[in-house]
């Protein structure tokens, strides 16, 4: 537990971003949930849209540090490789 006055403030600071943080941790997971639904339930259009969504969600996400940059790349990069196949005529 805190003891001085700057650290109970530290811990409070830290526990507001921790929330932040798990929040937009959530919403990108749900994000990626509703696409790969869209993807697999064969709606190219409508997965192009949650693409998109998904996309700048991660950017942000990786703009403000809470993921590495590498990782929001390569997790678009997936996606944007399945739903170009999902798409494709076979």
């Amino acid at each position: 537990m805190a003891n001085h006055k700057s650290a109970e403030k530290r811990a409070r600071q830290n526990e507001r971003r921790r929330e932040r943080n798990r929040q937009a941790r959530s919403r990108i997971r749900s994000l990626e949930k509703d696409f790969h639904t869209a993807v697999q339930t064969g709606k190219p259009e409508e997965g192009q849209e949650r693409l998109r969504v998904v996309e700048g969600a991660l950017r942000r996400a990786a703009a403000k540090g809470l993921v590495p940059k590498r990782r929001a790349s390569r997790r678009v990069s997936r996606m944007a490789k399945q739903l170009n196949k999902a798409a494709s005529p076979k």
